[in-house]
């Protein structure tokens, strides 16, 4: 895709090196050539993971080591390609797999078990590891502690930019980091964490926290986006915590519920939020970026039903597109959402502008100044369905020509 996402930054922001994660990024000729699209990643010993991934019932080779591995909680390598998904591969693709990881595992001088993996690209095609386990070794002399730029652009697909972000927060008096990368423009719909995402911290937080505190983030970021309602076989979200904060006298915290990590899950979930929206504002062809908050439903599950059923309706998608504000399509999305909603007490705003009330059009309602609020890149729509107290909001972008256009020639 040779244009860039009109959300895309003008910046690209520095990530601060955290002790612990050294990266490097190159060429490897997986699918393309002049692309980056191979990223290693090694860890210091004895470094945490965590990770949640696709619900997809065909779910990548790549995914079916890590979520075998996960519960081991240790990580010292990450190898992720794109270009090529290996998923639908049957046997050739957990080859593919055990042949990466046995070749990281050397380089880091680790167990197998201690070596993650994710691969984004075409479905149904083999991977074949020959391509790309030679540049392990050389990878492996380049990492270096500020390689987040080149390692975000090694994973991305058709993406149009780089998506990357960093925090900081303290636990205890005692300051740490927070970095990561994502990538996702196409086939994302939330089932889990629909796209791939790295995330580092010099944090000294035990497995079982980790995975906890995780877990509980990635509904209201990942889980909570969608471009296009399709969920991938590779999704992937990993949180690596190199423990390296612990030098600086930083409590190691074996509890995600313990009280001392409060702003570090803040600060986690809100890293991930952005580049949650990052990848939506990035969606293949897109013009608007939308948020949709849902009110007054029977519970926050409800709720997100109904904002789901409104983010990936093509025709509501289609009218963002064309800057129509054809609220009808609002109300159509809620009724087919299946949940509690009363028709007769329906309201539904576009920014500050009260479409419909009560089940029919606002009275005073100008239908040319919610046209106008529609020709904003960024819009809010927010639908009150009158039955209780439950609350969501996601974000979504439009649905144009282009996507169809990209995702014609994908494998061109």
């Amino acid at each position: 895709m040779d244009t860039v996402s009109p959300f895309a930054p003008a910046q690209l922001p520095s990530l601060p090196p955290i002790e612990g994660v050294r990266l490097a990024a190159c060429e490897a000729g997986i699918r393309y050539a002049g692309r980056t699209d191979l990223l290693l990643a090694l860890f210091e010993p004895s470094t945490a993971v965590a990770g949640v991934f696709t619900r997809s019932k065909t779910a990548s080779a790549a995914v079916e080591w890590c979520r075998a591995h996960v519960r081991h909680g240790v990580a010292r390598a990450l190898v992720v390609n794109s270009g090529n998904a290996n998923a639908f591969t049957g046997m050739r693709g957990r080859d593919a797999v055990a042949e990466t990881v046995r070749a990281a595992a050397r380089i880091a001088d680790c167990l197998d078990a201690d070596v993650y993996v994710a691969s984004t690209g075409v479905i149904g095609e083999p991977l074949d590891p020959s391509k790309f386990i030679g540049f392990l070794a050389d990878l492996a002399d380049e990492v270096r502690g500020d390689g987040y730029e080149e390692a975000a652009k090694a994973i991305m697909t058709t993406d149009t930019f780089p998506k990357l972000a960093t925090r900081s927060c303290e636990i205890e008096g005692v300051p740490v980091t927070l970095n990561g990368i994502a990538k996702g423009a196409g086939m994302i719909a939330p089932n889990m964490a629909t796209m791939l995402s790295f995330l580092f911290t010099d944090a000294p937080i035990e497995p079982a926290a980790l995975q906890s505190i995780l877990s509980s983030c990635v509904e209201d970021s990942f889980n909570a986006i969608t471009i296009d309602s399709d969920t991938s076989t590779s999704d992937t979200v990993l949180l690596f915590a190199t423990g390296t904060a612990a030098q600086r006298s930083c409590p190691r915290l074996a509890s995600g519920d313990d009280p001392r990590l409060a702003e570090f899950r803040e600060t986690l979930f809100d890293l991930m939020r952005d580049l949650a929206q990052q990848i939506v504002k990035d969606g293949e062809g897109l013009t608007k970026f939308a948020t949709v908050t849902v009110k007054g439903a029977e519970s926050k599950i409800a709720a997100r039903a109904i904002a789901k059923a409104i983010c990936n309706s093509p025709l509501v998608k289609t009218a963002l597109a064309g800057e129509d504000p054809n609220w009808g399509r609002i109300v159509m999305a809620v009724g087919k959402a299946g949940e509690a909603a009363d028709r007769d007490r329906l309201a539904i705003w576009f920014g500050d502008i009260e479409v419909a009330k009560d089940g029919e059009v606002a009275p005073g309602y100008v239908e040319a100044d919610a046209a106008a609020y529609m020709k904003r890149a960024e819009v809010e729509i927010t639908v009150d369905v009158g039955v209780g107290e439950g609350r969501d909001t996601m974000w979504t972008c439009d649905l144009t020509k282009d996507y169809i256009a990209i995702n014609a020639d994908y494998r061109s």
